[in-house]
């Protein structure tokens, strides 16, 4: 049975299927942790160095908690040098378009704001459901929170993307122009996704059962982008679990900084955020379900093709397999964990 996604997921690689070696994929992914790393690392030697003693030192963790509103925001900026990341990579060892990460310009627009569209009302009827069931805690004044919008919603729009640039745009469409099963171009990304979000020191026993949530969302993400040829549902997907979970309810502690309320507990509270986790499992799953309904791949003829001018000399394409149809039958899906 051929997948529902195979025309639009080969449409969204045919850029990638140009120069599909695994040794550039590699490379790149070397890049793209130095185009990241090393500007962090440069900005938080700056600020040591520029601030009094133990300033610096001071804002950097501030930052890596996100607990106050200064840190969150800053922490979310971050994301910018990851949005560069993939980019660079795509350039310079594909001779890739930044565009071509993202699919067509029409239908990433138009499926980002039918998913953003719709999940908004559903999350508005489960914050409902939510508070009946436990005392939300008030976190930001509902001034200050209002007034800090026009920030930490762009912001968290590019952490957003950034994420689904480096794991459903570069990652996962260099890995499809090469091999033919879901279990590596889908998956492979996933499992890096979910492990991207393992951190016992922030949920301690509890920190794998967020590393395979975030897993289930990322093969989610990846299955809305292989279905429809962009990025524009996963983007939508990624950003309305997030404003839910980092700007509207947090749990307690680090990533609070924005949210207006927080839950009773924190990621390390082993009796209780288990079981709400699978109450997510089933939100994030009717989440997905709802954007299947509402997403849909952009007409072939009316795709856009980068000129030849935006993208350099044609290369001459290198040898690889060619990604024949996908004959398989519905793979059946095992996110980010919350506010990733």
């Amino acid at each position: 049975m051929r997948l529902a996604y195979s025309r639009p997921l080969q449409r969204l690689i045919a850029p990638a299927r140009r120069r599909p070696a695994l040794w550039r994929l590699a490379l790149g992914v070397v890049l793209g942790l130095a185009v990241y790393g090393v500007p962090l690392l440069g900005a938080g030697l700056a600020l040591r160095l520029a601030l009094p003693e133990g300033t610096g030192a001071a804002l950097m963790q501030e930052v890596a908690e996100g607990a106050t509103p200064r840190g969150l925001l800053l922490a979310l900026a971050s994301f910018g040098f990851m949005a560069l990341a993939p980019i660079a990579a795509a350039w310079l060892l594909h001779r890739r378009g930044a565009g071509t990460l993202f699919g067509p310009r029409a239908g990433l627009w138009r499926n980002f704001l039918r998913v953003t569209a719709v999940l908004s009302v559903m999350q508005v009827a489960v914050l409902i459901v939510l508070a009946t069931m436990t005392d939300l805690e008030p976190n930001v004044a509902p001034a200050t929170w209002l007034m800090l919008l026009p920030l930490s919603l762009p912001l968290l729009l590019l952490q957003v993307s950034a994420e689904e640039m480096v794991f459903r745009g570069y990652l996962m469409q260099q890995l499809a122009a090469r091999f033919r099963s879901p279990l590596i171009w889908m998956f492979l990304p996933a499992v890096l996704f979910g492990i991207g979000h393992f951190s016992p020191q922030d949920a301690g026993a509890n920190a794998w059962v967020v590393a395979a949530w975030a897993t289930l969302f990322a093969v989610y993400a990846a299955d809305l982008t292989a279905r429809t040829g962009d990025l524009g549902a996963a983007i939508g997907f990624h950003f309305i679990n997030n404003f839910f979970s980092l700007l509207l309810v947090s749990l307690q502690g680090p990533m609070s900084g924005l949210s207006l309320y927080t839950l009773p507990f924190d990621g390390a509270d082993d009796a209780t955020l288990p079981g709400l986790l699978w109450a997510e499992l089933a939100v994030l799953t009717l989440a997905w379900a709802l954007c299947l309904l509402v997403a849909r791949p952009w007409p072939e003829d009316a795709a856009e093709t980068p000129p030849p001018s935006a993208m350099g000399p044609e290369p001459v394409a290198e040898p690889a397999p060619a990604l024949a149809s996908i004959q398989t039958g519905r793979t059946r899906s095992p996110g980010d964990g919350p506010g990733s």
